[in-house]
């Protein structure tokens, strides 16, 4: 008795690049974030790039991948960087680009006094410390 097994190609290229769209299920929790934050007034992060030099990663990139990183277990910059290449869910947040560590860490640290009131729970009245700042720790123990 033989087996079969389905082909293993992986020398075909593809006639087009596959969408980013593509890669998630419609429902799942990158898709939310994505959408959670491009319904968030980010005026106050947009607004410090001054358009000179090489085009800077969009914001509202970088806080998605900041949020889905959070409810994810994923904190420190490297292991975000890293994240963009080896999980889809993080690819599909980046749109298929890879900001590099320092990049997501000086997003995190040069706009933490703007990202803290969106990291609080207003109804508690209390702030829970995701955007501490320290050795890869941005969780208040």
């Amino acid at each position: 008795m033989s087996t079969r097994f389905k082909a293993v190609d992986r020398e075909t290229p593809y006639l087009l690049p596959p969408s980013v769209q593509d890669w998630l299920p419609e429902q799942h929790l990158a898709r939310f974030v994505v959408d959670v934050v491009s319904k968030l007034d980010l005026h106050e992060l947009k607004m410090p790039y001054a358009g000179v030099g090489s085009e800077a990663f969009n914001p509202e990139m970088l806080l998605a991948m900041l949020f889905y990183g959070y409810a994810t277990g994923v904190f420190a910059s490297r292991k975000l960087e890293q994240a963009t290449h080896d999980s889809i869910a993080f690819r599909y947040i980046a749109a298929n680009t890879h900001p590099d560590h320092d990049t997501i860490a000086t997003f995190r640290k040069r706009f933490l006094k703007q990202l803290k009131p969106l990291s609080a729970d207003p109804a508690a009245g209390q702030d829970d410390g995701f955007f501490e700042t320290g050795q890869d720790q941005f969780r208040r123990q």
